[in-house]
């Protein structure tokens, strides 16, 4: 269920632009920013603050704290929390890191809300999948089969308070889906406690979070994924997050290339003409969201954000057709021309 999740630039109004040559213009306030490749992506820190030494010091802690959770979640890594996890839990309860439990029990949260939509179990078919991508054969029916009687989130038992027990010979998790996100929380954490209070923390230009607001701003500016040019969807955060997922286009040598979200119900590649943008409190709760309200789409998508507080979501597709729902924060859509005529027509 890894994602290919993609955003768009966002617009730091308040101290990345260059200061206007008005002279009676205020200064723009100091800031820091640095970057980090960890979890396969590129992180992005910035925050305000003076003095700045602190606050430099306090985006390296941030950094820190990432590459820990590398340690913990990665599947690539053979001695990770993971990795040992996936290889000695099968029907006998493994200890794991207080990280671990917490990010896998908030994925089975997200597992029972989309009815097994969402489903970090579906790391064997994520593997399958990984090596039709990168150019190996074709996964046969027989595979795909065999492999899907492995994904089932009800086959993974928490047993408070650190052990985690597979009930099922071949369960894999894979936190693709979720892992930045978690990431991206604790990062900001990390700040909170060395007194940064004004920061945006981006994970690949996928997820994001806003720490409070630039200074002399109330909020972040974010524009959206829209894979029509046409929208131009926009968020205004502060002290929560947004995450966009989309299924990898075809290549230009194959229309027919996999793409890296797995269907569980399939086990296929999903196919979706949407890019989902989710905003909400957390960036755990947005990187997974993102996630399964690509899978289930718009229909279904509007009763789960509907039946969960503080979020909202926008579908987008390359014809520029959208949906919007929400239980609370506003997704603006400047071009939206077609409700601006719905407006008009009821005033």
């Amino acid at each position: 269920m890894r994602s290919n999740k993609r955003l768009a630039v966002v617009l730091i109004c308040a101290g990345l632009a260059l200061a206007s040559p008005n002279s009676a213009s205020p200064p723009p306030a100091p800031f820091v920013h640095k970057k980090k490749y960890v979890m396969g992506t590129v992180f992005e820190i910035v925050a305000y603050g003076n003095p700045l030494a602190p606050v430099s010091d306090a985006i390296d802690k941030a950094f820190e704290e990432i590459v820990r959770l590398d340690d913990v979640m990665s599947d690539y890594k053979s001695d990770s929390a993971l990795s040992r996890l996936n290889r000695s839990a099968h029907f006998h309860p493994a200890s794991v890191p207080p990280d671990l439990y917490r990010v896998i029990e908030e994925s089975l949260r997200y597992s029972r809300l989309s009815a097994g939509k969402f489903d970090v179990t579906v790391g064997p078919l994520v593997k399958l999948w990984k090596a039709a991508i990168r150019g190996e054969r074709p996964p046969s029916s027989a595979e795909e089969q065999r492999l899907r009687a492995c994904v089932g989130y009800q086959n993974v038992e928490l047993l408070s308070p650190d052990r985690i027990e597979f009930r099922s010979p071949c369960v894999q998790i894979d936190l693709g889906a979720i892992g930045k996100g978690y990431a991206l929380d604790r990062a900001a954490d990390v700040l909170r406690s060395h007194g940064v209070s004004h920061a945006l923390l981006n994970a690949g230009g996928s997820t994001i979070f806003a720490l409070g607001a630039p200074p002399g701003q109330t909020t972040w500016l974010v524009h959206l994924r829209d894979p029509s040019n046409k929208r131009d969807p926009q968020v205004r955060l502060s002290d929560n997050s947004v995450s966009t997922s989309e299924q990898t286009p075809p290549s230009l040598i194959s229309q027919e290339s996999a793409g890296h979200i797995i269907d569980p119900d399939t086990g296929m590649p999903l196919r979706t003409q949407f890019a989902v943008s989710i905003v909400a409190k957390t960036a755990t709760a947005s990187d997974a969201l993102s996630t399964t309200l690509l899978l289930v789409g718009p229909e279904k998508g509007k009763e789960i954000v509907e039946s969960v507080a503080d979020v909202a979501a926008v579908w987008i597709a390359s014809d520029g057709t959208s949906k919007v729902a929400s239980s609370g924060p506003q997704i603006l859509l400047p071009n939206d021309t077609q409700g601006l005529a719905r407006r008009a027509k009821t005033e």
